[in-house]
């Protein structure tokens, strides 16, 4: 992370520094004493990023409606059990003229004016268990699609925890970089006050000022990166970031990798979706077979038609049970049986490929986790060292042992090591928290945070018996939607 190093005018060998390198000095201790100061906690933490993803993810509302949808199929698939009710009225005019033998040869005109009126009822006796089997496939599309949402819930808090650690380390470089161009800017000035008194040639001055342009161009590359953090900050959380506070220690995670790939055997949504869709690749398969079993259905129907040109009416009903079975629908059925297999032999694929996928992410991230912490280990001990060495080169140049050169040079070594620290910070935090989701565990019922947590069975609860639009249930339902709608 570290850029170019950060080189001044050297003094002449066994030279003691003038009052402008002292001024200097004691710059750059004042510089290092202000990074090495701890970060005042501010308004912003992680749970707030992570509860501000969690209300104003576009995402999330997208999946929700998504499920609802499905379950919605399992009241329509619940339909195909229910009786039939339908009905028929139409009112005739009709005008003829005829003339024939009958009427003498004289031409005659007749018209007639009727009306009818119809119901019919039905309902499916028997199917072959194709209507139950649909109302399953329904029923185990919605745990599907629940597991999917959850899927997209980790998804977005992952990502509200990689906005804010971006926001935080970028941050943090800016202000490395800043003090960076700021002791340069105190190099440069000093070059400039040896020039003038003749100990530094004007070599050692343009030197110092390519330096300058230098540190300036990596604090703008910064600064773009800092800009770029938080525009991805407000598409992840639905606000700007403004001032974050220090995040609380990294989540623990299981002592073994095979206790983390046990967990998210269990619990990783991905997988028990594609487990849910093996069961609806099976029943699809029953459905296939099925459909070679005969339909038995009753039927009723009521008629009444009126001439409304006279007295005279015609009312009647009928009841009555048919009964209807395929011979044979050029190969249709069998191709359909077929394709339910091969469907139910990937479904199974991807499980396997699934579970084995979960299996190699949970180890990358526990891995990651591991070179976190022993990154964070090794850069404190650089920071100490190259502290300890700045420290010293200091008060060597103080003495004339050492040039201003060195002190600059062991200055950017601190620097790097800062950078490089923060660097490694974000990267722990993002690796413990893709651990998490690895498992299945990144959600904000896992996290336990401070939100309305969303229940996916309620409006299950609500359609999962098929209300009519003018039931109680279904007016209810009618502002449920408009609810939704204005959200």
């Amino acid at each position: 992370m570290g850029g170019p190093k950060m080189t001044v005018a050297s003094t002449r060998a066994g030279q003691r520094p003038d009052r402008t390198l002292r001024r200097f000095a004691t710059g750059l201790v004042a510089g290092m004493l202000f990074l090495g100061a701890p970060a005042v906690s501010l308004a912003d933490t992680l749970t707030d990023a992570l509860v501000g993803a969690y209300n104003n993810s576009g995402l999330l509302a997208q999946n929700r409606a998504l499920l609802r949808t499905a379950d919605e199929d399992v009241a329509i698939a619940l339909s195909a059990l229910r009786p039939i009710v339908g009905w028929s009225a139409d009112v005739t005019y009709s005008d003829s003229e005829a003339r024939s033998s009958q009427t003498g040869g004289l031409a005659r005109s007749t018209n007639d004016t009727s009306a009818s009126l119809g119901l019919s009822a039905e309902i499916v006796l028997y199917d072959g268990g194709r209507s139950r089997m649909g109302i399953d496939i329904a029923k185990e599309s919605v745990l599907a699609t629940r597991q999917a949402l959850i899927g997209v819930e980790q998804n977005i808090l992952l990502q509200a925890v990689q906005a804010y650690t971006a926001v935080r380390s970028n941050t943090e470089i800016v202000a490395l970089r800043r003090n960076n161009v700021r002791v340069i800017t105190q190099e440069a000035r000093a070059a400039q006050d040896r020039f003038e008194v003749g100990e530094v040639t004007r070599t050692d001055v343009a030197l110092a000022e390519a330096r300058l342009a230098g540190a300036n161009a990596l604090l703008a590359q910064a600064e773009g990166d800092l800009a770029e953090a938080r525009a991805f900050y407000r598409f992840a959380v639905g606000r700007d970031a403004n001032a974050l506070s220090a995040p609380p220690a990294p989540p623990a995670r299981p002592a073994t990798v095979t206790a983390a790939q046990a967990v998210a055997m269990r619990s990783h949504p991905d997988i028990l979706r594609a487990q849910h869709e093996v069961a609806v690749s099976d029943l699809r398969v029953l459905v296939a077979k099925a459909a070679a079993n005969p339909q038995v259905r009753l039927q009723s129907r009521y008629g009444l038609t009126e001439d409304l040109s006279s007295s005279n009416y015609n009312r009647g009903g009928s009841i009555g049970i048919g009964v209807t079975g395929p011979i044979y629908q050029g190969g249709r059925n069998s191709a359909l049986e077929r394709q339910a297999i091969n469907g139910g032999t990937a479904a199974r694929s991807a499980l396997l490929e699934t579970t084995q996928r979960i299996a190699q992410n949970v180890s990358t991230a526990f891995a990651r986790v591991d070179v976190a912490r022993a990154a964070i280990e090794a850069n404190d001990r650089q920071i100490r060292a190259a502290r300890t060495a700045f420290e010293g080169v200091r008060e060597e140049a103080m003495l004339g042992a050492r040039t201003t050169l060195d002190v600059l040079n062991a200055e950017q070594e601190l620097l790097d090591a800062q950078a490089n620290r923060i660097t490694a910070v974000s990267n722990q935090y993002v690796a413990a928290y893709s651990l998490l989701a690895a498992m299945g565990q990144l959600t904000a019922s896992d996290l336990r945070l401070p939100v309305q947590i969303y229940d996916p069975s309620a409006y299950y609860g609500q359609v999962q018996n098929a209300p009519s639009k003018i039931s109680r249930q279904g007016r209810q339902l009618d502002q449920v939607l408009k609810s939704l709608g204005r959200e």
